[in-house]
């Protein structure tokens, strides 16, 4: 079966490349910079609203009619697509609350964030800034507030639509909302709703009927301003953990739906509830590190919170001219977003070919299938930084082809030489030329240390490959 959903996979791609001019159109992505074959669509807008929005970029998708398991194989484990998503929020903004038919795994780029979710019946809250990653699991409902003053919130997300609808990227349910978006609350009988919160009609109208302006809207006051709600004096609550001056809320609303309390409340009760705090990728050592750059790699062993959706987090940074080494992912398909600068991706189809060779710059997002060779290159003009999810929570080990720590490295011998074609002083001559692992330093800087290649170790390198 997974040999079966590999060759639908290179017949897919291999129409795409021959629409598309040998894998290479012409277009602007969400950076303006050419488009390739793994270079994924325009970003969908979803949500439009007066204090922000958000696009979704649709992950590569496999035919319904495939039977079920030929996708599983290739994305990883993974029984779904993952699409990602780009969340902008203006200052004192709210997310109004509301749950989703998928999970979220969210990046915060840049600006403050608190973000209040149901976790165990309680509702928690989070104060999140840049580089903080979190887990929003699917059917929790959950708000997020712009604490950034004065700043612009930008926000990734994976949306894992494994467990989607499958009606549009993501089925957004909102809990709060009066005319746009509506409540699904809206959708009952007025006298069932007034009798299940033991109010009168009229007040529930006052709530449900009220004019909003869109998913995100403008806040002031204690929305705008009150930090979390596990660091907020208790004093002033009356019975029930709600402010006793307070009227009718969307607070007391999310809680009565809910039957959900904070989490300070409950540990005030003796009764604690401790959900996962955040994740921030900055304040972590890479996971590796040279003079060129590093990488930082997060799974469910560094975060237990993303085994749930199980996603992995990924975070590259590269000098000027700098490698990523070609390497291969065995267990997970990756997705990555250009965070800053610019430069090349080139990916290597199963058959030796060239799948792409293209340029990429901030904002660009791209794929790359589980299995498919493939390298990242920074320009010579500046750093590259890309971040990403990939399909598996697991630790993914990927497999460098070449460098001291690669495949290539450990596998010098007659069997490997004999499968070039070469002998095996040549092929060591090549493999143990590069004297760096993961990521390897740009070649114009290789010439100035050692001088130039000569033309019979060029001549060599291009007899293996084509052994």
């Amino acid at each position: 079966m997974g040999r079966t959903a590999v060759v639908i996979l290179l017949l897919v791609l291999s129409s795409w490349r021959m629409t598309m001019g040998e894998g290479e159109g012409e277009g602007e992505g969400e950076g303006g910079s050419r488009r390739g074959l793994f270079i994924l669509e325009k970003a969908e807008q979803v949500v439009r609203s007066e204090g922000g929005e958000v696009r979704v970029v649709k992950g590569f998708g496999f035919p319904e009619a495939w039977p079920e398991g030929w996708g599983w194989g290739l994305a990883g484990g993974r029984r779904g697509l993952m699409h990602i998503g780009f969340i902008a929020m203006e200052p004192n903004t709210l997310f109004v609350p509301h749950y989703l038919d998928s999970s979220l795994v969210i990046f915060v780029r840049r600006g403050d964030v608190k973000v209040g979710w149901i976790y165990k019946d309680a509702l928690v809250e989070r104060q999140l800034k840049m580089g903080d990653i979190i887990h929003i699991p699917s059917g929790s409902t959950f708000y997020m507030v712009n604490t950034g003053k004065g700043q612009r919130l930008q926000m990734i997300c994976s949306i894992d639509a494994s467990e989607s609808l499958g009606w549009s990227p993501y089925q957004a349910f909102y809990v709060g909302g009066g005319t746009h978006p509506q409540s699904v609350l809206a959708g009952f009988d007025s006298a069932t709703l007034a009798v299940a919160f033991n109010v009168t009609t009229e007040e529930l109208h006052t709530l449900l009927r009220s004019r909003t302006t869109g998913p995100i809207v403008y806040v002031t006051g204690e929305a705008a301003e009150r930090p979390p709600r596990r660091e907020r004096d208790l004093d002033r609550r009356g019975e029930g953990g709600e402010e006793i001056n307070g009227s009718w809320t969307w607070r007391k609303l999310l809680n009565g739906i809910l039957g959900g309390k904070s989490d300070a409340e409950d540990k005030d009760k003796g009764k604690a509830v401790r959900s996962p705090d955040p994740y921030n990728l900055y304040d972590h050592d890479p996971n590796y590190r040279n003079k060129y750059g590093w990488t930082i790699a997060l799974g469910e062993e560094e975060y237990h919170p993303l085994k749930h959706s199980d996603i992995g987090v990924y975070l590259v940074n590269l000098t000027a001219g700098s490698m990523l080494a070609p390497h291969v992912n065995p267990t997970a398909t990756e997705y990555g977003v250009v965070l800053g600068g610019s430069g090349t991706i080139q990916v290597v189809f199963p058959n030796g070919t060239t799948a792409m060779n293209a340029e990429v710059a901030a904002g660009d997002v791209f794929w790359i299938p589980r299995y498919f060779p493939f390298c990242q290159i920074a320009s010579l003009s500046g750093p590259l930084e890309f971040f990403g999810f990939t399909t598996s929570a697991r630790r993914n080990r990927p497999q460098f082809l070449i460098g001291q720590s690669s495949v290539l490295r450990a596998m010098v011998g007659p069997e490997l030489a004999a499968g070039f074609g070469v002998s095996e002083e040549q092929l060591r001559d090549v493999v143990e030329a590069q004297k760096e692992s993961i990521i390897l330093p740009s070649w114009p800087e290789k010439e100035r240390r050692g001088g130039g290649r000569g033309e019979e170790e060029l001549l060599l390198i291009n007899k293996m490959a084509y052994a």
